[in-house]
């Protein structure tokens, strides 16, 4: 019997804390899906999900991040078009100067006001749910 399970990913919305108005950094990403993104990837067999959020905000934007909280899990199974993931999106602070690293081809620091439009698989949903979140207290639905 040939089992198809969604696979796990992690995505981090950075804040960067020493910056006006607490923008997030996004990545340009280098390989396809092309366009923006918020930093993430895949889970490593035998990792936690922290770790993992840890260690792909390091691998694509070279800041150490710190863990605030766990967001959301988003889970839409159309939400990635080469295959089903499930993301278990973080919340995370940082300080300095990001680096685009790993398959990040660019990447930029971004206010609420000044947000790609070309954002990829569900990221442009996900940051919609952030910032209700961050201005208006408001958390995600559950569906």
């Amino acid at each position: 019997m040939t089992y198809r399970n969604p696979v796990p990913t992690v995505d981090i919305i950075i804040e960067m804390v020493d910056r006006p108005h607490r923008p997030i950094v996004l990545i340009e990403r280098y390989n396809p899906p092309l366009g923006w993104a918020i930093p993430g990837g895949f889970l490593d067999y035998g990792e936690t999900t922290e770790l993992a959020a840890q260690r792909e905000a390091l691998e694509e934007t070279g800041l150490q991040v710190e863990l605030i909280e766990q967001f959301h899990v988003y889970s839409d199974p159309n939400r990635d078009r080469r295959k089903h993931t499930i993301s278990i999106v973080f919340l995370a602070t940082a300080t300095g100067e990001p680096k685009a690293g790993d398959d990040a081809k660019g990447i930029g620091i971004f206010e609420s006001w000044r947000i790609p439009n070309n954002l990829c698989f569900d990221h442009d949903h996900i940051l919609r749910d952030y910032w209700r979140y961050r201005h208006y207290g408001i958390r995600p639905r559950l569906n």
